[in-house]
């Protein structure tokens, strides 16, 4: 069959279907596949992560307008210590504060979030490694539980399934997974969220990191002073679990339609305080000014957003880190 024919009877199929055009996309790129005969090493890395991303999106859905918080830290944290406890307590926390719980779903610091958060308030993202590791009993064959073949799948759906990170002492993993976010953030590959690292009380395992980073990264100008806002480090889990809460008390959302930076808000702006935040933004406003405004018509997609207002602008794109000081001003509102 040539390519006119299969995409014809591609869009036929699937006529009437909710964005019908990604799925002929998606189609079209299997059929290009199949012509450009791809090494089958390449083919099978290319299905089973569409196949991984499928399922992840198809447990997540239900959950799709509960907030979550994903934990991330060691494996090697044994029960009973100080570090254990505090992931238990922040989890039960954030439970109770209308959060679920993501986790790597291994033991450690993993099981101490599923355990603090409960079965039915945890989710797991599993890693099929051939040492470890097995789910924790918390998580385990609950369908809650995604086990992932491919390291990058599983830190995607960390990342696009949450509204913070929380990140714990831990190995390289943990350092992988946390550059991961800031790096998304910086860069404007996720929205803005509150990325926390917890030390134990007293502890300098994160104090010792950020020395590093500001005296390797910001000092040689690796790294922006503005970007030293995208994350907070503390040995007090009531300062974490606020930090979080006080994020979302007035921001609640954000979506690019074209050029306009949309980001919804649960509570109105006094005008004059939003002329107070163009001359305190100046700097990443492209062109034009912040305005209130109401859901535009392309968002009818999110007809659960439609009630909330709106601040809209031209947003440069390229400081991330100052984006976040902004959400943190309408906060305060």
């Amino acid at each position: 069959m040539d390519k006119k024919k299969f995409l014809k009877l591609v869009k036929e199929s699937i006529n009437g279907t909710q964005s019908k055009d990604y799925y002929a996309q998606m189609l079209r790129t299997i059929w290009k596949l199949s012509h450009e005969n791809p090494p089958t090493e390449d083919l099978k890395l290319i299905n089973t992560s569409l196949k991984e991303l499928r399922y992840t999106s198809k447990i997540l859905a239900p959950y799709k307008n509960h907030r979550k918080v994903t934990i991330f830290g060691s494996a090697r944290i044994h029960k009973g210590t100080v570090t254990y406890n505090q992931a238990q307590d922040f989890s039960k926390h954030m439970v109770e504060s209308g959060f679920m719980v993501i986790t790597g779903a291994g033991p450690g610091l993993m099981e101490a979030g599923n355990e603090g958060a409960g079965r039915k308030n945890s989710f797991g993202f599993n890693i099929k490694l051939p040492f470890e590791q097995h789910p924790n009993p918390v998580i385990d064959k609950d369908p809650k539980l995604i086990n992932y073949k491919y390291f990058f799948t599983r830190k995607l759906a960390f990342v696009k399934e949450t509204d913070a990170v929380v990140v714990f002492p831990g190995g390289f993993g943990t350092h992988d997974e946390a550059y991961e976010v800031l790096t998304l953030t910086q860069t404007g590959k996720s929205a803005p969220m509150p990325i926390i690292f917890i030390d134990k009380p007293g502890g300098t395992y994160w104090k010792t990191w950020e020395k590093y980073i500001k005296g390797n990264l910001l000092d040689n100008k690796l790294v922006s002073e503005e970007d030293m806002c995208l994350f907070k480090i503390t040995d007090k889990i009531d300062e974490a679990y606020s930090y979080i809460e006080h994020f979302y008390a007035n921001y609640h959302s954000l979506r690019y339609i074209k050029e306009i930076l949309v980001i919804r808000i649960q509570r109105d702006i006094p005008q004059k305080e939003i002329q107070k935040l163009n001359e305190e933004f100046k700097d990443i406003i492209s062109e034009g000014e912040i305005k209130l405004t109401k859901a535009y018509p392309a968002e009818k997609d999110e007809s659960e957003l439609l009630h909330l207002k709106r601040l809209s602008f031209n947003f440069n794109r390229r400081n991330f880190g100052r984006l976040h000081q902004l959400v943190d001003r309408i906060n305060k509102f």
